[in-house]
């Protein structure tokens, strides 16, 4: 991923999508290493039947992960590689 920065609100709400384009949620919220400051996760809202497929980790509120790791970039959308999810 690019080393832009975004701010926080910036990413919140926004569609997270793969990069072939299939729709997965909106980004609710982030995790995050209190310690180091690292992203670790992206918690999302909405996810569609598409996500609900994959095998994705799950907060302790039951809400799908996405690993930030994952992200290939932020713009209108946060596009991920979907081949980092498995």
């Amino acid at each position: 991923m690019q080393n832009e920065k975004n701010p926080f609100s910036a990413i919140l709400g926004k569609m997270v999508v793969t990069k072939e384009g299939k729709r997965l949620g909106f980004v609710k919220d982030i995790s995050f290493e209190i310690r180091s400051g690292e992203l670790i996760n992206l918690i999302l809202k909405d996810p569609t039947n598409y996500t609900k497929n994959l095998n994705l980790e799950r907060s302790s509120s039951n809400e799908s992960l996405i690993p930030y790791s994952s992200i290939i970039a932020i713009g209108d959308f946060v596009i991920i590689s979907e081949e980092d999810l498995i």
